[in-house]
């Protein structure tokens, strides 16, 4: 296994160092949101665990890291063991399969990539009563990419009003992973967003922005961002992960 970059010094020398990482996560969100006269703290930073060994998560967590992102169940059901008490926010941040709707409705906080009223009304049917309603994002092709999830910037009206109806879930805003080469989609998805703010209750959270795109998704706006390299290290290699 090659050695990993501290992010504390730049060197390679070790183990990835988390605990570093967060600190350097930590400080570019802050800046970031000095730059445009925001505090750090009205970004939360959801950690992508994508990948990663359970041991890093604990690592983070530990540090502070509050919130954790998954992209496939079956990786959460590994990850939940670095957080047996269940005191992190944990969100659902793929693309759902129709077979995973029950799984997810019952062991999620958040689901950021709701882009299907099916998928929204089996999330709705399967959330258990003993829980709060299910917090979620619709996700926003924003850059029309044809190999991207999320529905059309001209289907965010409708589509809320939809997954408004539904009891169990509570929306919160939008998400979106715009292409890297499209510099205005950050400041297109804000003002989606205030568009919806205007005519929904409760429309608070706007994720955008991973390890590459974090300072452009802040000064435009956004209130969440997804971070998993900058935070983990590179993602394992499948042999790698064998072996966490």
């Amino acid at each position: 296994m090659t050695p990993a970059t501290h992010p504390s010094s730049g060197t390679t020398a070790g183990p990835f160092d988390v605990a570093a990482a967060y600190r350097a996560v930590r400080e570019r969100v802050a800046k970031a949101a000095r730059d445009v006269g925001r505090s750090g703290g009205d970004v939360t930073v959801v950690g992508a665990a994508k990948a990663q060994a359970p041991k890093k998560l604990a690592t983070a967590l530990q540090c502070g890291l509050a919130h954790i992102g998954e992209n496939y169940w079956q990786d959460a059901q590994t990850h939940f063991e670095a957080d047996p008490e269940r005191h992190a926010t944990w969100h659902f941040i793929g693309p759902i399969q129709s077979n995973k709707t029950a799984d997810i409705a019952a062991h999620f906080d958040w689901v950021q990539s709701l882009d299907r009223l099916k998928i929204a009304r089996r999330l709705n049917a399967q959330r258990p009563d003993a829980l709060a309603p299910l917090q979620v994002l619709i996700q926003v092709n924003i850059s029309g990419e044809a190999t991207k999830s999320g529905i059309l910037p001209e289907e965010i009206s409708d589509f809320a009003r939809a997954v408004s109806e539904f009891p169990r879930l509570q929306l919160r805003g939008l998400m979106a992973v715009p292409a890297p080469d499209d510099e205005g989609a950050h400041a297109r998805l804000a003002e989606h967003f205030a568009r919806l703010r205007d005519t929904a209750p409760g429309i608070d959270a706007l994720s955008m922005g991973m390890t590459n795109d974090l300072e452009t998704a802040i000064h435009a706006g956004a209130t969440m961002v997804r971070i998993g390299t900058a935070l983990f290290g590179p993602r394992p290699t499948p042999a790698q992960s064998e072996h966490p």
